[in-house]
C-alpha cells in the first residue's frame, strides 16, 4: 500500500472529475468521520494497493500499516483499478461515493431498471428524467425513480438530443451497474 504518484493521481482525478465536476474538491477535502473515539481521523486520502485505488481515512491508513502487505485484502472504499495498459477504470464499489457527489444524473423507469442491471445500456424508452446540461461524453450516475443508485456510465446523447431521439436510441452507455456484484463476484 502506497500513496499515488503524480501521474496516477492525475488519472484518478480526471476520471472522478468526469462524474463529480467541481464536487471533487468537496469529496477530497472533507474531514473523515471514521476511526476510534478520541483519535483524530484526519481527512480522506487515496492509496494504491495491488493496482486498486482505495479512498480511506488517514486514521484507517495508519492502522493498516501494521498489516503485512500480502495479508491486506482491502482498505476503505475501492474507487477503481489500473489496467495492465496503465489506464484507470472506475469500479462499481465507487457508486455510493459518485452518487453522493454526482453532477449529472439519469433516472430510469421501473421497467428499464432490470435491463440496465443485466448490463444493457440505457435506452430512450427507459429514460424517466435527465438533468439539464448533459452533453455527449459526460459521466452520469443512473438512479431508479426512488433515488436508489443503480450504476454509472457515459452519456451518448445530450439532454436536447434525448428529447428528439426515437425510443430505441441509446442514451447512456453503461460502465458499471449494481448487477456486477452478482456477475463478477469473484473479481470484486
Amino acid at each position: 500500500m502506497r500513496p499515488l504518484d503524480e501521474k496516477e493521481t492525475a488519472a484518478v482525478f480526471e476520471k472522478l472529475f468526469k462524474f463529480t465536476g467541481p464536487n471533487l474538491k468537496v469529496m477530497v477535502e472533507r474531514p473523515a468521520v471514521e476511526g476510534p473515539a478520541g483519535d483524530d481521523p484526519g481527512r480522506y486520502c487515496l492509496r494504491l494497493h495491488k493496482n486498486r485505488v482505495y479512498y480511506a481515512s488517514e486514521s484507517l491508513v495508519r492502522r493498516a500499516t501494521s498489516v503485512a502487505r500480502g495479508r491486506l485484502v482491502s482498505l476503505g472504499t475501492c474507487l477503481g483499478k489500473f489496467t495492465k495498459g496503465g489506464s484507470f477504470r472506475l469500479t462499481i464499489q465507487s457508486l455510493d461515493l459518485l452518487a453522493a457527489h454526482a453532477r449529472r444524473k439519469v433516472w430510469l423507469k421501473p421497467t428499464a431498471e432490470m435491463s440496465f442491471l443485466y448490463g444493457n445500456p440505457v435506452l430512450k424508452s427507459g429514460l424517466a428524467r435527465i438533468t439539464e446540461g448533459v452533453s455527449p461524453g459526460d459521466g452520469v450516475v443512473v438512479f431508479s425513480m426512488s433515488d436508489l443508485p443503480l450504476g454509472f456510465g457515459v452519456a451518448a446523447r445530450s439532454t436536447q438530443d434525448c428529447r428528439k431521439a426515437h425510443a430505441d436510441a441509446i442514451v447512456v452507455n453503461r460502465q458499471a451497474d449494481a448487477g456486477e456484484y452478482l456477475r463478477n463476484e469473484d473479481d470484486l
